[in-house]
């Protein structure tokens, strides 16, 4: 009677079933306890993915107010209202970007964007390469499609390219004394996650969109300009389309990562005069929107990048640019710490002889749901206006937290995060039995490794967005 997308089997899997009546035990033995926070709570959750529940919510009155007299407005724009894709292109141009509002398709969330890049680029049985590890959600969303998912992978590579030590043994006897003298050797990482460029060569041939996630969920790996290049000229190869998954791209911790449309867009800006400037005016901008200043008005090397797709319709196309579609996916879940706002998008580049067929698909399938609320495009300028702020009040919290964990573990157990809301420690032991122990003994909640699909045992996953003291709390019972 059920679709043949749906998992044969939809019961909890009998780890997690045991995680379950793990809680309750905890809950239940905690029960009436006093003390200060820490000891009154059944368990620390180091799971924690939103910031409404470790007290850093975004102050959504000031932009309802702003934004409710036109909850009521109903346009039926495929691409969604002209004016909120002018606020996600202002969100980019505050960061650097150089998007359009012809560039920009609003979605009801990233799971949304990616249902319609799959519908629109796939066939059933077509692959999509995801990376291992990484968060199983991009499996289910494929398989809803009747898509299939293959993997290519980020491995550990020390920054002095010693080989990592992988003795079992050794690693539980070192690793206490290890943390005990970490001033010398846990203060600058040198383990990172990096892109196995070469597993890539492993793609299936009906393999379709490479998806790449920077900051990655969950080892916090970010995309450099030379795994970049790798990315694009294997879709360039091979015919495929590259989709970026950039929600915690605002949430970056070291200056070694850029957002990987600066690759693309932005890449020459440093060599151009500051007449080039012209194309990121807010001012300007609306007027190319209208028709009346297009490319051929302005001889610099920035009018070479303005592209006018019919009407006054200018788009930034590098003349030069990657020959695959390329699309980014963000939104106001991570932007502003409100998944319940449901707004999310896609930006994206094309060459300039496919963008408009590749526009046009995207339009029909967006205009079969229509699917974002009036009041949440109406929300997107006054939350993104504010967006900025409220991501430092999160890039604080995340940098502590990470300063916390970088130095309780060694480097090698806690490889180096360059961004994102979450870390990985490996421990040692088998994760399950980790995670339970974790629970029951510690009252402390993770997330295991092969939830993950991590390629060995022992590594655990850790929320960088609890309240400080508690995650401090919270690691000091992990090292016991």
């Amino acid at each position: 009677m059920l679709s043949s997308r749906l998992p044969k089997d939809l019961t909890p899997s009998p780890f997690f079933a045991e995680l379950e009546r793990a809680k309750a035990d905890v809950l239940a033995e905690c029960a009436g306890t006093g003390g200060n926070v820490a000891e009154s709570l059944p368990f620390i959750d180091m799971t924690v993915s939103s910031p409404l529940r470790v007290g850093l919510p975004f102050d959504l009155q000031p932009a309802v107010e702003q934004a409710k007299s036109e909850f009521g407005t109903w346009v039926a724009d495929a691409a969604g209202r002209r004016d909120a894709r002018e606020a996600v292109v202002e969100y980019y141009r505050e960061r650097g970007g150089a998007f359009t509002a012809g560039q920009v398709i609003l979605t009801a969330s990233t799971s949304e964007a990616y249902s319609v890049l799959f519908k629109t680029f796939c066939d059933p049985g077509d692959v999509i390469l995801t990376p291992m590890p990484g968060y199983p959600l991009l499996d289910t969303l494929a398989q809803l499609e009747h898509l299939e998912c293959a993997p290519y992978f980020l491995k550990i590579r020390r920054e002095n390219a010693r080989k990592l030590a992988t003795d079992e043994r050794r690693m539980k006897n070192v690793i206490l004394s290890e943390a005990n003298s970490h001033a010398q050797g846990a203060k600058q990482s040198t383990f990172r996650f990096v892109l196995d460029s070469d597993s890539l060569l492993a793609a299936p041939e009906r393999a379709k969109i490479l998806l790449l996630v920077s900051p990655h969920n969950p080892t916090g790996h970010c995309v450099s300009r030379e795994e970049w290049n790798e990315a694009v000229r294997f879709c360039e190869e091979n015919n495929m389309i590259l989709v970026v998954d950039e929600v915690f791209a605002d949430y970056a911790f070291s200056d070694k990562v850029s957002r990987t449309w600066q690759y693309v867009l932005d890449e020459r800006r440093e060599t151009r005069d500051e007449s080039a400037d012209v194309i990121l005016d807010p001012g300007v901008r609306s007027t190319i929107g209208e028709g009346i200043h297009t490319s051929s008005d302005c001889d610099n090397s920035a009018s070479k990048d303005l592209w006018d797709a019919g009407g006054g319709d200018v788009i930034n196309l590098p003349e030069d640019g990657p020959k695959c579609p390329i699309f980014w996916l963000n939104g106001l879940s991570k932007a502003v710490g409100s998944p319940q706002l449901k707004l999310g998008w896609m930006a994206f580049y094309a060459p300039r002889e496919k963008f408009e067929e590749i526009r046009a698909a995207l339009e029909f399938v967006e205009d079969a749901y229509l699917s974002v609320s009036s009041p949440a495009q109406s929300l997107a300028c006054p939350t993104l206006a504010a967006s900025a702020a409220y991501e430092s009040r999160i890039r604080e919290r995340l940098l502590q937290n990470w300063q916390t964990l970088r130095e309780a573990f060694p480097s090698k157990y806690c490889p180096e995060v360059l961004g994102g809301w979450y870390a990985v420690v490996r421990l040692g032991e088998d994760d399950e039995k980790i995670t339970l122990r974790l629970l029951r003994e510690k009252h402390v909640l993770v997330q295991p490794g092969f939830f993950f699909d991590f390629d060995e045992d022992g590594w655990v996953v850790i929320s960088l967005l609890q309240e400080p003291a508690l995650f401090k709390e919270a690691i000091k019972r992990i090292m016991q």
